[in-house]
């Protein structure tokens, strides 16, 4: 099963947990209405508007674990990565943007000397790709009034 498939059923998987929270508050809701006699003490339960957590470990140096609502999906290398490219996709479109500054306790992993591919746009503007170690490839596209900003930044003693 390729990553897609795994998150579709991990999400299949919590919007079933999610639709059985509630129709079990709804039929609890309805069976204690109907009911003259005092329900039999239930096992603590959630809140119905409380969501599972995910939870995400480490059980070895290639491999990540997911989980959530109990239901968990290994991811190797690959995995990661297809996953890391996936949510950055879906992030830079989302309508709150990233912090304009770096936050205070900011933690990464910074890539000494990259590997890096440059490509010249039809418009004038320049495509830099670099090779994060953990992030993989990240496009980058300046105009050429950026490019020349980021020159003299980077030769200035």
């Amino acid at each position: 099963m390729n990553l897609h498939d795994q998150l579709g059923a991990l999400e299949l998987s919590l919007d079933e947990l999610l639709q059985t929270a509630a129709v079990s508050v709804n039929v609890d809701s309805a069976n204690s209405a109907d009911s003259a006699e005092p329900a039999a003490p239930a096992q603590p339960a959630a809140p119905a508007d409380e969501k599972p957590t995910l939870t995400v470990s480490r059980p070895a140096r290639d491999a990540i674990e997911m989980t959530i609502g109990g239901k968990s999906v290994l991811l190797n290398p690959e995995g990661v990565s297809q996953l890391i490219e996936e949510l950055s996709n879906a992030r830079s479109s989302m309508t709150v943007e990233q912090p304009g500054g770096l936050p205070p306790g900011w933690r990464f992993a910074a890539t000494r000397n990259p590997m890096m591919a440059t490509q010249k746009q039809s418009n004038g503007d320049r495509l830099l790709v670099l090779r994060h170690t953990g992030h993989g490839w990240v496009p980058y596209t300046f105009s050429p009034d950026t490019v020349i900003e980021m020159y003299a930044m980077l030769t200035k003693r």
